[in-house]
């Protein structure tokens, strides 16, 4: 079969071959950019006189019925054209005959191929952006549910210091909060045209960069056509930015798992996000918390990827930027599916409150409130620190709590002590307590709900 740019050999490649160097089975998902792209560019080509008009009109004619039939998946692609540019030239031919090769003129797939994926990655941030502020919103009505919820904090996971449930939960609001502040501050550099840098240095065509940028709603142009064509720096962009966001899920992913373990059971995940054991009866397993969590070290290795294809790359295009397309369309779905599926595991998810609370009671999380309340009554902090560790140790060798501690062993490790310690070590004053800006007290949390609230809208 004659290859679209095959006057230059005598030769033509072996099946194998093509199939090696082909991209088709993968980059067929730009078709519907590769055809808006081509829409623009032929309005263009007519407009400046670089087509006649009639032409102009037959060949955009063709390529909106290819639209359409791309639109119902009724459009066939071949190996042997390689690639989405070149496959459909070849069914606009077959659609509107020769003066469908008219289409290329004053384009080369090089720099058709970086604005297909421009409008790719636009539309596909703009979703992710959406899906991140669907689960925010997922969070905040969950935080609002639990703000005097309390539950063990953890620093090297061992227990620390009671927090508020709804706390912990904004926590993740926040990371996310960043992550789509990331997506959003890229999409002007995604949402530049660079359309027109033909192979690598521009054309002799007179053709109107700025009017196929307009029609495309691009915001700017590349100023620099060998830039044009070989930046994927929008890409790796996207593939950090995606990186960051799937690393934060996976955290929360990580204590999801943690959480609905028989050793916690501070939740329990709806049905619809865990499966069972084909030979254990009794497992509700947190596969979907598992798979998100699997699934963010393959968004890291599409990143690590396209960043060693770049390293050696000289300027412009190179056949090594054909492995640019499937970690990004790989990249998209993860996030896309990932953030899909968190938005309905933390809707549905279930709080087990009494059991959260109680685990507050049954270690010694409060003994930092026994250290400030010391502090409080003028006795150094390093010095209550000592007081306060001198006890916990006496505890656990007696095999009781601080709340159990007769209130004469207070007394005698400092005179400072008086019968409200046991107010101050209830877990649920402790929190309640702690007042400070970004603290876990109840009104504090209550105020960065409504806080995140005007941010989110």
């Amino acid at each position: 079969m004659k290859k679209l740019w095959g006057g230059r050999f005598q030769k033509t490649p072996e099946q194998w071959v093509d199939e090696f160097g082909a991209s088709i089975h993968f980059d067929q998902e730009l078709v519907e950019e590769d055809l808006t792209g081509s829409l623009a560019h032929v309005e263009m080509l007519g407009k400046c006189g670089i087509i006649s008009q009639e032409e102009a009109e037959l060949i955009t004619k063709g390529l909106k019925t290819l639209l359409q039939k791309a639109q119902n998946n009724e459009l066939s692609f071949s190996v042997a054209y390689e690639d989405i540019h070149l496959n459909i030239e070849k069914l606009l031919i077959d659609e509107i005959g020769p003066v469908g090769g008219k289409l290329h003129t004053g384009r080369s797939r090089n720099d058709q191929v970086a604005t297909d994926m421009h409008l790719y990655l636009r539309k596909h941030v703009q979703t992710i952006i959406e899906l991140i502020k669907g689960l925010q919103a997922t969070l905040l009505t969950k935080a609002e549910e639990h703000v005097e919820t309390i539950l063990p904090g953890y620093t090297h996971l061992q227990r620390a210091q009671p927090i508020s449930f709804a706390h912990h939960l904004m926590a993740y609001y926040w990371m996310l909060d960043r992550d789509k502040q990331r997506f959003q501050e890229s999409q002007k550099r995604i949402n530049l045209s660079p359309l027109g840098s033909a192979a690598l240095a521009g054309t002799t065509f007179p053709i109107d960069r700025a009017f196929t940028a307009d029609k495309l709603q691009f915001e700017g142009m590349y100023e620099n056509s060998l830039d044009g064509v070989s930046d994927r720096d929008f890409i790796i962009e996207f593939l950090s930015n995606s990186s960051l966001t799937m690393m934060h899920l996976s955290r929360l992913c990580e204590e999801i798992i943690l959480w609905c373990s028989q050793e916690f059971q501070f939740i329990e995940l709806d049905d619809t996000y865990a499966t069972g054991s084909s030979i254990m009866p009794q497992k509700k397993n947190p596969d979907m918390a598992e798979l998100i969590r699997g699934k963010t070290g393959r968004v890291y290795g599409n990143l690590m990827s396209l960043l060693t294809i770049l390293k050696g790359l000289p300027l412009a295009y190179n056949k090594d930027l054909q492995e640019d397309k499937e970690g990004m369309f790989d990249t998209v779905k993860t996030m896309e599916g990932s953030l899909q599926i968190f938005i309905g595991m933390m809707e549905t998810l279930k709080v087990n409150k009494e059991k959260m609370e109680q685990a507050t009671k049954e270690d010694f999380s409060n003994a930092t409130e026994l250290a400030d309340y010391l502090s409080t009554k003028g006795m150094p902090f390093r010095d209550a620190h000592e007081v306060v560790g001198t006890l916990v140790y006496q505890c656990i060798t007696s095999g009781i709590y601080l709340k159990d501690l007769p209130f004469e062993e207070y007394k005698k490790a400092s005179h400072l002590f008086e019968e409200d310690v046991y107010e101050v070590i209830n877990p649920y004053e402790a929190v309640r307590k702690r007042m400070s800006a970004g603290g876990t007290g109840f009104d504090v949390v209550r105020q960065a709900i409504e806080k995140a609230k005007e941010n989110l809208n």
